[in-house]
């Protein structure tokens, strides 16, 4: 059992909680909003009062944050992680941003006398609270040695990819495909529009064929009941949070040398879908918004 810190209590922050405190480690939290954490407490965490106070309780500080402006506030903020004291402690960082993000943060933290490891994972909500996300790991393999063991507490696999921000790169490329597949199904959904299958027909044929991806299976029936009820069903990895992944990813390519045609095209789609209220809906429910938009 070890002291465990985690700054940043969202959908996947609050999965990673649920699983440390099941396999028995004593946990520390913070968020920006605790009344959002009320439901982690009552299985066990401890609410901090800053990121300040999470560092000097725990032996291993996690951060799964929005953006590159929430790591900044939490971590160099007015009682930030940064502010207290780092030695002997490892910060685990865990969210989606471009490399130079957690280069720089690693800079940091490596400089008040900590140990820095980035970890963005593949998976959601479910999968955290299970232990099998994908962990995408960068850091000095000694610092990574230290901490397998909670990282192969919460991942299904573990695969150190090599220096801090080689996670992040990965990270982005594993999520392109994923993100723009809901604009593709999209599409090919209002191709078979004049058929009239039965929509959980329709999903199951299109779930079981060579195109779909892993998520497809699990997701299909939700998408299905969406379709025929026109309501969303429950949020995993919401729309406003996939256009912040596909314009990072943009940047990012940017920053390479690349324009990334797909990933923008996407972006375009699920900005549209935003703007008409469908922001905080699920990403596979692009299929719901995009048809009824492209009806208007």
């Amino acid at each position: 059992m070890m002291k465990i810190g985690l700054i940043g209590t969202g959908r996947l922050g609050g999965g990673i909680v649920e699983r440390l405190i099941n396999v028995g480690h004593d946990v520390f939290i913070w968020n920006r909003s605790p009344e959002k954490t009320l439901h982690l407490v009552e299985l066990g965490a401890t609410l901090m009062a800053s990121p300040a106070q999470v560092v000097e309780a725990a032996e291993i500080i996690l951060s799964v944050l929005t953006d590159a402006q929430a790591i900044e506030a939490a971590y160099s903020g007015p009682n930030g992680v940064l502010s207290a004291s780092l030695r002997g402690k490892v910060c685990i960082e865990m969210s989606t941003v471009r490399p130079e993000t957690q280069i720089a943060l690693a800079a940091k933290v490596i400089s008040a006398g900590g140990e820095f490891v980035e970890c963005p994972v593949g998976g959601s909500v479910m999968p955290a609270k299970e232990g099998a996300l994908l962990g995408l790991v960068g850091g000095e393999a000694s610092s990574v040695e230290q901490v397998l063991p909670l990282l192969r507490q919460m991942c299904r696999r573990v695969e150190h990819v090599g220096a801090v921000g080689s996670g992040s790169s990965l990270k982005l490329a594993i999520n392109l495909p994923l993100l723009v597949y809901w604009e593709s199904l999209s599409e090919a959904i209002a191709l078979a529009e004049p058929i009239g299958i039965d929509p959980e027909r329709l999903l199951d044929i299109l779930a079981d064929t060579s195109g779909a991806p892993n998520v497809m299976k699990a997701r299909a029936p939700k998408i299905a009941a969406a379709l025929k009820s026109g309501k969303p069903g429950a949020t995993f990895f919401n729309i406003d949070s996939i256009r912040k992944d596909l314009q990072t990813m943009i940047e990012e390519g940017k920053s390479l040398g690349y324009s990334l045609p797909v990933a923008q095209a996407a972006l375009s789609s699920f900005d549209r879908s935003s703007a008409a209220g469908y922001g905080a809906s699920d990403g596979s429910e692009l299929v719901t918004s995009w048809l009824a938009i492209a009806k208007k």
